[in-house]
């Protein structure tokens, strides 16, 4: 490991309040299988397995979390606040907290591709590392560093009272319950070079567009066009709670 590594990786355990007995397996957490292909002299390991097992564990963790705060939720509700909080979109701006974007090894050609940015490979990338800070010192000290995650994000919601639903989800749900076809996402134009893509998406009903988004992947512009026809629909009934999902405080 560099000198440079070194200073990089002290760094991120100021950032994560958790110093590693075994850095080698920070090292791995942080890996990309593309740099692990492009050194493969160098590098045995890379993060997906360690991907794999920080899913489990962050999954344990936050269902723990969910059942004690929140015990007079059903089970349907507890389950759909548990995919927001571990969801790519979260665990994206989780990684982002700590910098992981800055410090992940990426190959040459998923850097060029501007792979810092990809939420999936951020992602990624904090399960891994709640992987390798439980490998190393045990679900203790992994609970205690994912609390200091979940509860900030769980403070926006301010009563105990609501339902849960992502934009896509809740306006299907909508029409349905008033008797009307599926709504339909059609693409109108897509822009930028290959790296760096904008979609823009219309959401129609029947052949009536209801809103039109533009985002970096379709399913990002077809959430945001979901969302923006749901508030034609609720108004402000709706609080985001993230990128994907809101709040509908229930009626008395």
């Amino acid at each position: 490991m560099s000198f440079l590594m070194k200073i990089k990786f002290k760094q991120v355990e100021k950032r994560i309040g958790y110093s590693f007995k075994n850095r080698n397996l920070l090292a791995q957490a942080l890996t990309h299988s593309s740099y692990a292909y492009e050194n493969q002299k160098n590098v045995d390991e890379d993060n997906e397995t360690m991907e794999f097992l920080g899913d489990s564990v962050l999954g344990l963790v936050v269902a723990d979390y969910l059942f004690a705060a929140y015990p007079n939720l059903a089970e349907g509700e507890l389950s759909k606040l548990k995919s927001t909080v571990a969801n790519t979109s979260s665990l994206s701006s989780f990684a982002k907290r700590v910098k992981l974007d800055r410090i992940i090894l990426l190959g040459k050609g998923e850097e060029k591709s501007g792979g810092r940015k990809k939420k999936t490979i951020l992602a990624a990338a904090f399960e891994a590392l709640v992987a390798a800070i439980y490998l190393d010192g045990g679900l203790e000290q992994t609970r205690r560093f994912l609390q200091g995650y979940l509860q900030p994000f769980l403070r926006r919601i301010k009563t105990r009272n609501f339902l849960i639903n992502n934009y896509k989800s809740a306006l299907q749900e909508y029409f349905q319950k008033v008797n009307l076809p599926p709504p339909v996402y059609r693409t109108i134009m897509v822009s930028g070079p290959d790296h760096k893509r904008s979609f823009k998406v219309e959401v129609l009903i029947g052949n009536e567009p209801l809103a039109r988004a533009e985002g970096n992947t379709k399913k990002d512009a077809q959430k945001m066009a979901a969302q923006k026809a749901l508030k034609k629909i609720l108004g402000r009934k709706m609080k985001a709670l993230t990128f994907d999902t809101f709040l509908l405080k229930k009626k008395s």
